[in-house]
This record gives structure tokens, sequence and C-alpha cells, in this order.
């Protein structure tokens, strides 16, 4: 089984989608699978430099009182999966086209999920700057990966481009939000999905697989 799954990382709603699909595989394991992340930008317009967190919240929800209100129900359901989330620590909206890259950095290296773990946490709970290269580096040596090399493949033009036209065919496969989980390729599962909502999904294909292989042999 492969699992695509379109995601930004500061979108609250891909962390906490990550802990239930964990939990989906917890509950119903999967030999072989292969998990993807793959590059959505939530504000595909955003500066390089990035953004005053203060400026970003009055830009996108009128404000921090309107943006509180949005983040209480966040801050209530990560909660419920175990993620405490700190949004008082992030200073600045990033530009995320370069954790993206780090992210295909990493699964060229194998070390893909672990990244991406690494990437929500430090955003969420550290409010580390998530945009700039000497952070991310950073943060793909805390990862298990060679941090002189993520800083030298992230001050290179290396897979910018493949990222942005990832983002873009996802928009034209009409995803508007992330997380959004494609499973092999075929059923598509939006947003912050609870654990079960994907047992179903996962026996379809499991009970595909099992046709297409009796098929096979007979």
């Amino acid at each position: 089984m492969r699992i695509d799954i379109f995601s930004d990382v500061i979108c609250p709603w891909c962390f906490i989608g990550k802990r239930r699909l964990d939990k989906a595989l917890a509950l119903r394991p999967q030999p072989d699978l292969q998990l993807r992340w793959r590059a959505f930008q939530l504000n595909p317009g955003m500066p390089e430099e990035g953004m005053d967190r203060q400026a970003y919240l009055a830009a996108k929800f009128g404000g921090a009182e309107s943006a509180q209100r949005i983040y209480d129900t966040v801050g209530a359901a990560g909660a419920r999966e175990g993620i405490a989330f700190a949004f008082d620590r992030i200073k600045r909206t990033p530009n995320t086209v370069a954790a993206h890259r780090l992210i295909r950095f990493a699964e060229a290296r194998g070390r893909q999920d672990a990244v991406v773990e690494a990437l929500f946490h430090a955003y969420f709970l550290d409010g580390r700057l998530v945009g700039e290269k000497p952070v991310l580096a950073a943060i793909a040596g805390e990862s298990g990966l060679d941090a002189s090399e993520a800083r030298a493949f992230l001050d290179g033009p290396e897979e910018t481009e493949a990222v942005l036209a990832e983002d873009a065919f996802a928009r034209r496969l009409g995803i508007g939000g992330v997380p959004c989980f494609i499973v092999d390729g075929k059923y598509a599962l939006s947003g912050a999905q609870e654990p079960e909502a994907f047992l179903p999904v996962f026996d379809l294909v499991a009970g595909e697989a099992a046709g297409a292989g009796v098929a096979a042999q007979g």
C-alpha cells in the first residue's frame, strides 16, 4: 500500500492528521507500506523571508482575536492527540518552499517521515524559524541526516522547481486544503480524519490486492 500525503509544515491540522494516521496504522498495520509526504503551500504567495506573525494573523484571520478562537479549537484537537501546540512561541510565519525541499532531500536518504515529524515539532512546539536554512540544516542533523550536507543542499537550487510543480499538481487535482491522503493513487481522504475513517479504505485496498492475487494465480 502507498499513501501520498499532501501537507504543509505550518498546517496544524496536518500535524494532527499525522498523529491520527499513525493511530490508524496501529489499528490496522500495513506490511510493505510506502508513505510519501508531498508538497503543498498554504501560502504560495508568501515572501521568501516570511512575515511577522501578527501581520500574518491580521491578513489571514482579521487579527489575533479571531485567530485565537480558531487556534483554541485546533489546540483542543491537538491535545486529544498528545500535541501541546504552543502558538504563542511562533514569531514569524515562513515561506515553506525550503522546508519542502528538505523533506525531499530526506526522502532520498530514507529519513522523510522523521524530518516531517521534526519540522512539525520545531514549528508548533518550539516556535523555531523553519523558513531559515540554518534552522532547517540543524533540524536535518537532529533527524539523523548530515547537517552540513543538508545546508549545502539548501544553499543551492535543487528540488525548488520540483516542490513548486508538486504544489501546482495538487491544485490541479482539486486539492484546496490539507492534509489530503491519497491511498494507492485512487482513494482520497481530505482533512485530519479520525483514525477509524482510514480503516475502510485500508480494507478496500487489501481486498483489491487479494482479489488481484487470486486472479493472477487463476
